[in-house]
């Protein structure tokens, strides 16, 4: 073969060598937006409260900041796809007391610097319009406002038996289990029965003085429902998974409930 000729093949060879380990590279490459894309198509359902009246006393109450703040930080920074609902739709409300400095963490002061999840909490979508099969887990924080409207919201009531049957996380803190309060199991019996539960101690409800202005106690209702109930001592963080339920007992629990929310979700 002429020189010439042996050079002209040789680059022609070289070329299709290296256009192939190219494409090679190109598709391990693009395994990893692939895969960040997967774990970004979890999709939690966060539901909020409407209620903004702290029974007669003419004081403001609705959900606690750290309890939504430190469970979204918690699963959004690992590519989780939060969509934030109520029953009434549109702004959420705030607990006061929750913005006070004396509730302030961490995620209470990430959540007052960001304005995309401010924005979230105005704009909440109708609890309504959701579709369990669109989600992948639900999660309820807390705040006094549940005791008043969740407790009986039949939206809620039904979204929440519909995330149960297709064995879904439910997740709930603080005063949020009392939006189980009338949610029922697939044989009829309260959804509680026989499961272990915590949330909001009588003793804590006591110490925020609020006993006789609340419609019910959470740890009364569990009891009475059948739920297994324990709790650590008051303000302590504890949660409980048993099955798909996850329960925690007060503001200081969110981050525990996140986390085994995220755990049942791998």
């Amino acid at each position: 073969m002429k020189p010439l000729k042996l050079i002209v093949v040789t680059l022609i060879t070289l070329a299709a060598y290296s256009c192939k380990e190219n494409k090679k590279a190109s598709e391990k490459v693009s395994e990893t937006p692939t895969e960040q894309k997967t774990k970004k198509e979890m999709n939690v359902l966060f539901v909020l409260t409407s209620h903004d009246q702290l029974g007669d006393t003419g004081e403001k109450t609705g959900f606690w900041v750290e309890e939504f703040a430190s469970p979204y930080y918690t699963l959004l920074d690992q590519g989780v796809y939060i969509t934030v609902a109520t029953p009434n739709g549109g702004a959420a409300p705030i607990d006061p007391r929750s913005n006070e400095e004396s509730a302030a963490t961490e995620a209470t002061e990430r959540f007052n610097a960001d304005k995309e999840a401010q924005n979230i909490i105005a704009n909440t979508k109708q609890l309504s319009e959701m579709n369990a099969s669109n989600f992948d887990a639900v999660f309820y924080p807390g705040g006094h406002g549940p005791l008043w409207d969740l407790a009986n919201d039949k939206t809620s009531i039904q979204l929440i038996e519909t995330f149960n049957k297709q064995n879904k996380p439910i997740a709930f803190v603080c005063h949020a289990p009392a939006a189980l309060k009338n949610v029922n199991a697939e044989d009829g019996s309260p959804l509680v029965k026989g499961k272990k539960v915590t949330g909001f101690t009588n003793s804590e409800e006591n110490a925020v003085g609020l006993t006789n202005v609340v419609p019910f106690l959470v740890e009364d209702m569990l009891s009475s429902n059948g739920g297994i109930y324990s709790k650590k001592e008051d303000w302590a963080a504890y949660a409980i998974k048993d099955g798909n339920l996850i329960t925690g007992q007060n503001p200081a629990s969110s981050k525990l409930v996140a986390e085994k929310l995220l755990e049942s979700l791998k």
